[in-house]
């Protein structure tokens, strides 16, 4: 069933985006600059396939991974779940929340995505380009993928960028070369921009602990708190793991110390 999300064009168009981008890094800027059967144009070339391959390998992750979907007939293992759901719970059941369009429990920090149309565990939003939730279980493999493309992206426009200066642009009938050269360079100094714009988003998400749903309600809390004298604070904390060995690794899964027990599949 996760091999149908590829059968998408957002994510068709990623994958003609990343072979564009290998193609004309390796086989044309690094062969004009230095080329292919020289000793450096080897290791530029060996260095860009090997962080294209993370690319690529993130990405297949974050489309494949589940993002955590709450179980149907999940209820909360607390006292007090008991109690109906158009009933106001009391005590520590008044963490509780119903899902208005499953009708069912849904956990602390679990959100409906009306694309997947159930409710996602640590929902962070909806990716068009990966045709997959982001959540609890492929949040960090998304994370991992948006440092690799960020690097290669930039790995890739210092190459365009050393192509281009030891070129002698004299010749007036190197005009399509040139307009070649700038368009080439301008996209990958956007995807260079926006990658790393979003990696520092998520970095500081990181460090706050938060999802980008969160963090767009924190503002508003925090708003109102302010309004009515009061502060706010962001309950949850979020690690990466206790093996730093394995956090670049898209696979090696990341641990919620937030003390909330999370349903999985076996819960259903």
């Amino acid at each position: 069933m996760e091999w149908k999300r590829f059968l998408s064009i957002p994510v068709f168009s990623v994958f003609l985006l990343m072979g564009f981008v290998y193609f004309i890094t390796v086989f044309i800027f690094i062969e004009d600059w230095v080329g292919l059967q020289s000793s450096a144009g080897i290791l530029n070339a060996m260095i860009f396939t090997f962080m294209a391959s993370l690319c690529l390998f993130s990405f297949v992750v974050c489309v494949l991974t589940e993002p955590g979907y709450v179980p149907s007939p999940y209820v909360p293992d607390v006292e007090g779940a008991a109690v109906p759901l158009h009933q106001e719970p009391h005590s520590n059941s008044s963490q509780l929340r119903q899902c208005d369009k499953c009708c069912t429990y849904k956990p602390p920090r679990a959100h409906h995505c009306r694309i997947c149309r159930r409710c996602v565990l640590r929902m962070d939003h909806h990716c068009l380009w990966i045709n997959n939730c982001v959540g609890y279980w492929n949040y960090k493999a998304f994370v991992i993928l948006v440092l690799y493309a960020t690097i290669a992206s930039i790995y890739s426009s210092v190459m365009i960028i050393s192509c281009a200066l030891q070129k002698n642009w004299n010749f007036s009938g190197r005009v399509p070369m040139k307009i070649f050269f700038a368009i080439s360079g301008a996209m990958m100094l956007g995807l260079s921009i926006t990658f790393g714009t979003l990696l520092g988003f998520h970095i500081y998400l990181i460090s706050c602990n938060m999802t980008t749903i969160e963090n767009y309600e924190g503002i508003r809390a925090a708003w109102l708190a302010r309004k009515s004298g009061h502060s706010y604070r962001h309950p949850f904390n979020l690690v990466l793991g206790p093996n730093i060995l394995k956090w670049l690794c898209p696979t090696a899964l990341s641990h919620l110390k937030d003390g909330m027990s999370y349903p999985t599949a076996h819960d259903s």
